[in-house]
């Protein structure tokens, strides 16, 4: 399966930078790679009498161990997901099953009319149904019916709407009672209330003071300024910070029904005319074929096709499956700049609210009686800017824009000057454009800047901002363990792999301390890094947006399953030479290690990896020139592990021999998740 993640999507004829580097690129070294292929061919005539003797049997071991590693991996999480499921039903904790479609819209329908608006209870109800909704995430990422995960997303698309829906109750009930907790030294009301999920920041005008600029909730690291007519009006302002994001689904939801809705029109469009020229019938053959992989991606697909469509809207980078990340933004030339393309930029750290109401009628104390006036429509927004419909004619009204600062959250890491976006309700995207007099104090790690009015708002960082990477390696530590080192564009780390389970280090510390030195799952450690902004990670789409080494996938794939077999006693490692050989070989270091020590100098050597042979090179990583001559007195063999036995000793094939089946499936996953071989 981890050989979907290798799979190259070519839609469409227009060429990024990057794909136009890369062309170039394969241009420079065709040249090369024909003389490579002459000089290695011509090697393996030599010895072809040798690889007809054991090439049968050496890719017979091969196969048996992938299908004995695969077949207990397997049985392992089967075996998981059904304890999972039992330890699920026997909880018995009042919460509804997501698994049960009637339990869990139960649920949904008791909890919409629950009248209940204290902040207590309501945010307490607020983190079970979050739970709920990652339970229903994992429904959604394994079922295998299209109807059955139709339903999860309703669930869980409903649940997030709910839960809105209730801190909005929440905070009119807050707002009605501001005058019962002003505070002394500024005659307004204002408050924080946090807890793991959601910050809240209360804001209350009731001195309505024309001097006013703004306010910092220090102990939330949020703050915001507004323009005098503010300042002396009847409003309450209210900044909620999720540190979730059940926004971008929707924008992802709508680009894929956006494009739906344009390629079937554009199909329809082509088949008007029936005396069409020839390149005519060329556009209308090009539109049917994006008809026809829309309407597999959009229509109630089935089988394995629905859930890729389920897994493109909520795990752009599943790790499970390498090539179910949703497809890039196709963007009109008006909208370019300003549209957010959700592969090119990752949200971090949750989603900000930023709104103004108007204030609440405040309650009076009359004869031991509390008057208040209520009103039907509830909590309601407070124009701003003012349309121009509702001015006097004869009035003349300037609505500066409002600001914001943000104190970096401290669960993420953001590699360069992050990126502000704001959320299009009315499109259902994230927008660049609206947002001025951005200002990054890095030494603070605040950011502030001015939008046009009050606005859902994001910050951003580039998705692949930590690749190419510059050079990797992994180590054994010893038998089912090893070390897997990234040296990346903007920052280097480190991933311990013991059994199955994962451990980050980095010398990066703010935003990392919650992940580093905690051991988890090779793909909860995935998601952890993704959110924290640490991206390592590609999917079938990264190479539209980094320049890559571009390399056979059958044959890179190959070498990642007998990386995995060998990892608890050779170690392996980046080599210039992988860009020189062409895109039908891998070149990298090896030899065999043991022990938790640092690999010494001197003794790596370098192999050539193609789709049919495996070598030992005679040049050395210092060689001036790359060439693809034996080392003298080395064999060809058929497979890369055999290759290398040739240079290992007894104990250390017998090493390999005994790896466990979970740790080898950890390392795979790992190396077809960041894919090295490509993307260095």
């Amino acid at each position: 399966k981890c050989f979907a993640a290798f799979k190259s999507s070519k839609k469409g004829s227009k060429l990024s930078k990057a794909q136009a580097a890369k062309l170039q690129q394969e241009e420079e070294e065709r040249r090369l790679q024909e003389e490579v292929d002459c000089l290695v061919y011509g090697h393996m005539g030599v010895f072809s009498w040798q690889d007809q003797e054991r090439r049968e049997d050496e890719l017979n071991e091969l196969r048996h161990l992938l299908e004995e590693n695969h077949t207990a991996v397997t049985k392992w999480k089967t075996a998981a997901m059904e304890m999972t499921k039992w330890e699920r039903y026997m909880r018995c904790d009042g919460s509804p099953d997501p698994a049960v479609h009637q339990d869990i819209n139960t649920y949904i329908c008791l909890w919409r009319d629950d009248p209940e608006v204290n902040i207590t209870p309501v945010l307490k109800q607020c983190n079970l149904a979050l739970q709920l909704i990652e339970e229903l995430e994992v429904l959604l990422r394994d079922a295998t019916h299209p109807q059955e995960g139709q339903k999860y997303q309703e669930a869980l698309i409903n649940l997030q709407e709910l839960i809105h829906l209730k801190l909005h109750l929440t905070t009119e009930e807050i707002f009605k009672r501001a005058s019962a907790n002003i505070d002394t030294e500024t005659g307004n009301m204002q408050t924080v209330i946090k807890d793991d999920n959601v910050t809240l920041c209360f804001w209350a005008n009731l001195k309505k003071n024309p001097r006013f600029k703004g306010l910092c909730f220090e102990e939330a690291g949020l703050g915001f300024e507004l323009p005098k007519q503010l300042a002396v009006s009847d409003i309450a302002v209210r900044i909620l910070h999720t540190r979730y994001d059940h926004l971008s689904l929707l924008a992802r939801i709508a680009h894929l029904r956006l494009h739906s809705h344009r390629y079937s029109s554009d199909s329809a469009l082509t088949t008007v005319n029936t005396e069409q020229t020839k390149a005519e019938e060329e556009v209308k053959e090009d539109n049917e074929t994006q008809q026809h992989r829309v309407d597999e991606d959009v229509q109630s697909i089935q089988g394995s096709e629905g859930r890729k469509l389920f897994l493109h809207l909520f795990f752009p980078f599943s790790s499970d499956e390498g090539d179910l990340s949703s497809p890039p933004v196709e963007l009109s030339m008006m909208d370019c700049v300003q549209v957010v393309d959700l592969m090119q930029y990752t949200p971090l750290g949750g989603v900000l609210f930023y709104d103004v109401f108007h204030l609440p009628p405040q309650a009076h104390q009359a004869n031991g009686w509390e008057i208040r006036q209520l009103l039907d429509k509830g909590l309601q927004v407070f124009p701003y800017p003012v349309e121009k419909s509702k001015v006097d004619d004869n009035e003349s009204l300037t609505c500066p824009p409002v600001g914001v600062s943000v104190t970096l959250p401290d669960s993420v890491v953001f590699l360069e000057t992050p990126q502000v976006a704001r959320w299009d309700a009315a499109g259902k995207q994230w927008r660049m454009d609206g947002i001025t007099d951005i200002s990054y104090e890095e030494a603070e790690a605040k950011i502030s800047f001015k939008m046009d009015s009050f606005q859902a708002f994001v910050l951003m960082q580039e998705t692949y901002a930590n690749l190419p990477f510059q050079s990797w390696e992994l180590r054994p530590l010893g038998q089912d363990s090893a070390l897997f080192t990234v040296n990346g564009a903007l920052i280097d780390l480190s991933i311990t792999i013991q059994g199955n389970q994962c451990m980050l280090q980095s010398e990066q510390e703010r935003g990392l301390a919650h992940l580093i030195g905690k051991w988890m799952s090779g793909p909860a450690l995935q998601r952890a890094m993704l959110s924290a902004g640490i991206n390592i990670f590609v999917n079938e789409y990264t190479d539209k947006y980094v320049s890559t080494c571009s390399k056979d996938p059958l044959t890179e794939h190959a070498a990642y399953e007998q990386m995995a077999l060998f990892a608890s006693a050779c170690a392996f490692s980046w080599s210039k030479w992988n860009a020189k050989c062409g895109a039908e070989h891998l070149v990298m270091q090896v030899c065999e290690h043991h022990g938790p020590a640092p690999v010494p100098k001197g003794s790596w050597s370098l192999y050539l990896l193609g789709a049919q042979r495996s070598q030992k090179l005679e040049i050395t990583e210092k060689s001036e020139v790359f060439s693809p001559d034996h080392y003298p007195g080395s064999e060809f063999h058929s497979t890369f592990i055999h290759m290398l036995q040739d240079n290992m000793s007894t104990d250390g094939i017998a090493t390999t021999r005994e790896s466990n089946y979970l740790f080898v499936d950890t390392v795979q996953s790992l190396l077809c998740a960041t894919r090295p071989l490509m993307y260095s």
